[in-house]
């Protein structure tokens, strides 16, 4: 009996080791995410810096990271920061919006009719082959130069990506598992929403991350080509003005646009995908 209880004994001190090691705080699983960010923030500004005053650029050149954070709080006091901003930021959201959906639809039927697929594949990609600085121009004429042409620009931008990742992520069901939901005897909208959505869930969230990124370069592209406000305007309006810290204080602001989306999806992909993690 006592070497039956030693045995026992040793046959789980091994798990239990195991256990307090893989049980680790919040701070020993984040902590060198935390501090590697503001970390490399700070050696990023302290090389610009450093660059500015070795070299003795003008500030037309390159100009020191005071000189672009007084103009950055100085646009954002007066409200010009804002009223670019918010420009662009309404042209993002109406391309994504336009984008995503007419990309989720097409894709769900592309990916269901392999023989529509290769009807309409060449001209999708034949239209991606075209670069959106060279339609947005003959977008802007057939729709002026408003927002809705800049939203046409960022949807155009969106589309392919998220159509592509809606294609794979359909494909990509277990055929198993469509198998037994018929054997189950669920209908078509049921193998849609249970079974369909989310097994492609991790593909078309991949897709959208894309979508979010280049739905800002296509919203900049548009305002370059014609705009009377937003920040590509306003980048155009400092590049001519020879005004080189305005222009960074745009760049940095759609930096932090494009970022701020970003962490929109990726929150949205923890919450959607809670279910892989248990």
């Amino acid at each position: 009996m006592q070497e039956m209880l030693k045995l026992s004994q040793v046959s789980r001190f091994p798990f239990r080791r195991y256990a307090s090691n893989t049980r680790k705080s919040w701070w020993q699983k984040h902590g060198l995410e935390v501090v590697a960010l503001p970390t490399g923030i700070m050696l990023l500004i302290g090389f610009w810096s450093l660059v500015t005053v070795v070299g003795d650029y003008p500030p037309f050149i390159l100009p020191d990271p005071a000189s672009v954070f007084n103009t950055l709080v100085e646009i954002t006091a007066n409200g010009t920061l804002w009223y670019h901003a918010q420009a662009t930021l309404l042209e993002i959201l109406g391309g994504l919006a336009l984008g995503v959906t007419t990309a989720t639809v097409v894709g769900y039927a592309l990916a269901k009719s392999p023989f529509l697929e290769r009807l309409a594949g060449p001209y999708i990609v034949a239209s991606q082959s075209i670069p959106a600085v060279a339609i947005a121009p003959l977008l802007v004429i057939w729709f002026g130069s408003g927002k809705v042409s800049k939203v046409l620009i960022c949807a155009l931008v969106v589309l392919f990506p998220v159509l592509v990742n809606t294609i794979v992520g359909i494909r990509s069901v277990d055929a198993g598992l469509k198998t037994l939901m018929h054997s189950l005897r669920a209908n078509r909208w049921q193998t849609f929403t249970m079974l369909e959505v989310p097994a492609a869930m991790p593909v078309l969230l991949g897709g959208l991350k894309i979508g979010v990124t280049l739905s800002v370069i296509g919203a900049v592209v548009g305002e370059f080509v014609g705009a009377d406000r937003g920040l590509g305007f306003l980048i155009s309006l400092s590049k001519g003005l020879f005004d080189t810290p305005l222009l960074f204080a745009a760049l940095f602001t759609l930096a932090g646009i494009s970022l701020s989306l970003y962490l929109v999806v990726t929150v949205l992909e923890y919450w959607l995908l809670a279910w892989r993690r248990k």
